[in-house]
């Protein structure tokens, strides 16, 4: 018996990286998947796996969240699990990051989680059930990263506080994840620098990188029965690097 047999569940940027592998964490664990992304040819090749649903979906466009939650609702008569996992990361350096750059980071890390919950969790409150996990960063935590990512993940932690207390009494968990440095293909570029690498490992207690597993993971236990009673909490992923 899986934790999540018989539950429905939405995952952005479920095509690749993190959101795959929390995608066919969740399949095994029972849950019907819509890995929902914007990326059309690896879209394709998810959907090819067992119980998983691929569909097209720009985080950005509040019409795409409209239309995505009307359809996975009809199609299978609930939504009992979301994971706001899709989003972008920038290397730009402070001095050079221009308004453009700043509202394209935050339409996509910011108000794609908010859109998500806006359009979702009235689906939820009808069943007076539901568990909505959104992906935020340690930099949200920590003074690391003075830039427009930092400040679209610092927006995730506050939308998920306010939206754990806005939905708590309509049977809705919302929880947040800060990962650390995880080996993704958003982060490939870590490997051509064997010194940075070296850096980032010694820097971190548990000696090592994070995996997309470990996110996967954690985002399972709080979508699942086993967090029921869960909610405006923060756990973060960084193998201790941001406890010290």
């Amino acid at each position: 018996m899986g934790k999540l047999d018989g539950k429905i569940a939405i995952i952005t940027g479920g095509a690749s990286g993190i959101g795959e592998r929390m995608v066919d964490l969740f399949s095994r664990e029972g849950a019907v998947v819509v890995a929902a992304d914007i990326n059309e040819a690896a879209l394709e090749k998810v959907s090819q796996k067992p119980n998983v649903h691929g569909m097209k979906l720009n985080v950005t466009s509040d019409d795409d969240w409209a239309a995505l939650a009307k359809e996975v609702n009809e199609k299978f008569g609930q939504i009992d699990i979301l994971i706001n996992n899709a989003g972008i990361s920038s290397e730009k350096p402070y001095s050079d990051i221009t308004l453009e750059d700043w509202q394209k980071m935050l339409a996509i890390n910011g108000f794609g989680p908010f859109a998500g919950i806006k359009h979702v969790a009235p689906y939820m409150a009808a069943r007076k059930q539901g568990a909505i996990v959104n992906i935020s960063s340690y930099t949200a935590q920590i003074g690391q990263g003075f830039n427009h990512y930092s400040g679209s993940k610092g927006a995730v932690r506050a939308i998920s506080k306010a939206a754990a207390t806005t939905f708590g009494n309509q049977g809705i968990r919302v929880n947040t994840l800060f990962p650390g440095i995880i080996e993704t293909p958003m982060t490939e570029a870590l490997s051509s620098s064997k010194e940075l690498l070296t850096h980032l490992i010694q820097a971190t207690p548990l000696k090592r990188l994070g995996q997309p597993e470990d996110v996967a993971r954690a985002a399972l236990f709080l979508a699942s029965d086993d967090a029921s009673y869960i909610t405006g909490a923060e756990l973060v992923i960084d193998g201790g690097f941001s406890a010290q």
